[in-house]
């Protein structure tokens, strides 16, 4: 029997307000978890190899699988909302995970952020959100074999091709050489990662609640592909993301983070659902000038970061001698030197400039 008008109306209502309620669950368990995690990945590097370095002794550590289990609970609140809300009401709210990790990275783990820091976070909120809001609407396949032949359309190859291909010189080439001083590096791999990751998720969902109506999809072999995808991509992504988080401000990476992974998620579903024919023209404008707001965001945020210390590897650099620290110290001008030191006045100023400021 067909639902009144008021009735059907009252239904959507009530609908909507269960994913904006789980979306923003979501958001807030999420930002939570870059804090927890991240403190964790510190008390792990306190006493052994920190993640930034290759080292895996985060996992033997109780706080940072307490962060794990937050963001697990906030990402199915996030897919659960899905299910009753639009996306052009959930993916927006994802930006307020960004807002309780800086309010979160300010009270427990002293990261201060600039005001022009501020001013660039919503930067990449605002555009962000005009991006999400101006997408184009995504169909909604009817079987798995459905999506495996919009997965290997020749437009959605080449993107899987030059994803697969940029995330692999950012893992070769870029990670060792400037993974340490370059944000975007790490935060590339995730974001491009991530997209594929979106995908293949969808894909299994589409397959579980076409499963759970009466049509199985466990016999169809691309159901599995995806889930080998999903878990390959997740796996890639956490392991960068940690990296991320250990060598850079908690409230630069979010923000970064949440603007680059959204772009690349539109994206790829853009072109892997055909969304973007039939676009009109304001949309189109408005999605590039979300773009250009992330970018400038991206920018001014990446530009006003305050570098976290990190500790001498003593493999890579030898320890200052303690006669350096000695001359540093004095700062009296009654300084002697021996031969084999050869600082000059100049480098000893550089490194005390703060006694001048």
């Amino acid at each position: 029997m067909a639902l009144k008008p008021k009735a059907a109306g009252s239904l959507l209502y009530t609908d909507n307000l269960k994913g904006f309620i789980l979306a923003v669950v979501s958001s807030a368990f999420i930002g939570a978890s870059f804090i927890i995690k991240k403190k964790g990945l510190k008390r792990a590097g306190a006493s052994g190899p920190r993640a930034s370095t290759g080292g895996y002794g985060y996992l033997l550590e109780p706080l940072w699988w307490a962060g794990m289990v937050t963001m697990i609970v906030g990402e199915i609140a996030n897919f659960v909302a899905y299910i009753f809300a639009p996306a052009v009401l959930v993916t927006p709210l994802g930006a307020l995970s960004i807002i309780v990790s800086a309010i979160l990275a300010h009270f427990l783990l002293k990261e201060r952020l600039q005001k022009m820091g501020i001013l660039g976070c919503i930067m990449c909120i605002v555009g962000s959100t005009v991006i999400v809001l101006h997408a184009p609407q995504e169909s909604s396949p009817s079987s798995i074999e459905e999506i495996w032949d919009l997965a290997t359309q020749p437009a959605f190859l080449l993107y899987t091709a030059s994803a697969v291909a940029t995330v692999l010189v950012l893992m070769l080439h870029c990670a060792p050489r400037y993974g340490q001083t370059n944000i975007m590096v790490y935060l590339g791999i995730c974001s491009i990662v991530g997209s594929l990751t979106v995908m293949s998720i969808k894909a299994i969902g589409i397959a579980i609640k076409l499963s759970l109506e009466g049509t199985s999809q466990a016999g169809y072999p691309q159901t599995w592909f995806f889930v080998m995808v999903a878990i390959t991509c997740v796996i890639t992504q956490l392991n960068y993301l940690n990296k991320a988080l250990d060598t850079f401000n908690t409230a630069v990476v979010s923000p970064i983070y949440y603007a680059m992974f959204t772009s690349l998620t539109i994206l790829a579903s853009a072109i892997m659902f055909k969304d973007w024919s039939g676009q009109k023209a304001s949309n189109i404008a408005s999605e590039i000038c979300g773009f250009i707001t992330v970018l400038c965001g991206t920018t001014v945020l990446h530009s006003t970061k305050e570098p976290e210390p990190r500790p001498i590897a003593t493999d890579l650099y030898s320890p200052l001698s303690s006669s350096i620290m000695w001359h540093i110290h004095q700062g009296n001008g009654d300084v002697k030197q021996k031969d084999e030191d050869a600082l000059s006045a100049n480098i000893i100023t550089i490194l005390r400039q703060d006694h001048f400021m």
